[in-house]
């Protein structure tokens, strides 16, 4: 495939939006007033997943009726979406974990699994088919996370344990026509979740596609490198805005992008501007770049301030050369870790020189820092705990809460 043509299909990926309407059962483009779905783009394929256990894809449409599915004609009720995403061929890495329960037996099994490719508007069913069969449990992991749950089941006379917990990084990732394993043969009262977990595969590769102003997974472009769950991408603009970013390839960015790249919190940047608010003067300052999905700006609040140098060399050395009437006055070599302090993105900085500036030019480092300083944790962040309303209740508090039984003590 010519290369134009590759260019121009992936530029189509997001020149759309999503929506859909739940109440009558359609997606499209067209329905604004509905609720946002995703960006898309009109030669994409959506997965639809729906409370039955079936799914399927289909093609993108300015509006087209996916409010039912084969087996709920059959079994004549109405049917619930309870997910719907772009479609992405060949992705192995979004993993989608479920429980069912099964119709026939009244077991709920739980299993996860990908889904590389499907044959368009043919319905597949997750489950073993059987009537009235429907999902208990269902999320969609972009790169293989594995939440834990907390089961709790229907008070029976012979029941000792009510509740219990199911971790997902436990269940292998097979095909998606397995029945899955076992959960329990008994009813389930509610499945709640009880912990957020990483990715079970490892770190994923990201490139970054310069021509196309977009990142992928496909090798395109520059290697911005391997990010797991907690990894983001810093954004850095040609006006001093940044930001930072999660690594979905639906992502938009912007045009005036000067740097990309994954986000270091231990990372030290040295800026050299014009600040406008004291008389365009040459101001130098060092600083972090936060963690912020919101837009913040280190040269400062006066959008008329401009940026002059900007580097993440972590001692760096600048040969500032002057102006008339200075202009035969000697370069000077600055070494911008003693001249200022790191200090706050926010701060003001510290005035590079008196006289008037001409160029400020970076030169090799003549130290280096301590690979440790660099580096960002590699520490394994712990899965992130939800507020659980029954944490502390023992079995015998949960039953006679759910039969609603009183206690006189």
């Amino acid at each position: 495939m010519p290369t134009s043509t590759i260019q121009a299909a992936t530029v189509a990926e997001a020149n759309q939006k999503l929506y859909i309407n739940r109440a009558d059962g359609f997606i499209g483009t067209s329905l604004k007033k509905d609720e946002f779905v995703c960006n898309c783009s009109d030669i994409d394929d959506v997965i639809i997943f729906y409370k039955d256990g079936t799914y399927k894809i289909t093609k993108v449409a300015d509006k087209i009726f996916v409010g039912e599915t084969e087996k709920s004609k059959k079994e004549k009720r109405k049917v619930e979406i309870i997910h719907i995403a772009v479609f992405k061929k060949n992705d192995v890495r979004t993993i989608y974990n479920v429980c069912y329960k099964d119709g026939a037996s009244g077991a709920t099994f739980i299993k996860r699994f990908n889904i590389p490719s499907l044959t368009r508007d043919k319905e597949y069913d997750l489950t073993t088919g059987s009537p009235k069969s429907r999902i208990t449990w269902f999320s969609s992991n972009s790169n293989g996370e594995a939440e834990v749950i907390r089961v709790t089941l229907k008070p029976q006379e012979k029941l000792r344990k009510l509740v219990f917990e199911k971790d997902f990084s436990e269940i292998a990732i097979k095909g998606r026509s397995s029945r899955g394993n076992l959960v329990t043969k008994f009813d389930i009262f509610r499945i709640q979740l009880k912990a957020r977990g990483g990715s079970t595969l490892g770190g994923r590769k990201v490139w970054w596609d310069a021509d196309i102003q977009r990142i992928n997974y496909d090798e395109h472009g520059v290697l911005l490198g391997e990010f797991h769950n907690e990894d983001s991408i810093l954004v850095v603009l040609q006006n001093g805005d940044f930001y930072i970013s999660n690594f979905d390839v639906n992502n938009h960015y912007e045009q005036n992008i000067l740097r990309i790249e994954k986000y270091n919190p231990k990372k030290v940047w040295t800026a050299v501007l014009w600040d406008a608010d004291n008389q365009n003067l040459p101001y130098i300052k060092r600083f972090f770049m936060d963690a912020t999905a919101k837009k913040q700006n280190f040269l400062g609040e006066n959008e008329e301030s401009r940026l002059i140098l900007l580097t993440d060399t972590y001692y760096p050395r600048l040969l500032v050369e002057y102006n008339d009437p200075n202009v035969a006055r000697p370069s000077e070599e600055i070494d911008a870790d003693e001249f200022i302090g790191i200090k706050g993105f926010k701060a003001k900085g510290k005035r590079l020189t008196v006289f008037p500036l001409g160029s400020v030019t970076e030169l090799e480092p003549l130290r280096q820092p301590e690979p440790e300083m660099l580096e960002p944790s590699d520490e394994e962040e712990e899965p992130e705990q939800i507020i659980d309303p029954d944490e502390g209740k023992s079995d015998s508090d949960i039953r006679d809460e759910l039969t609603g039984q009183l206690k006189l003590f």
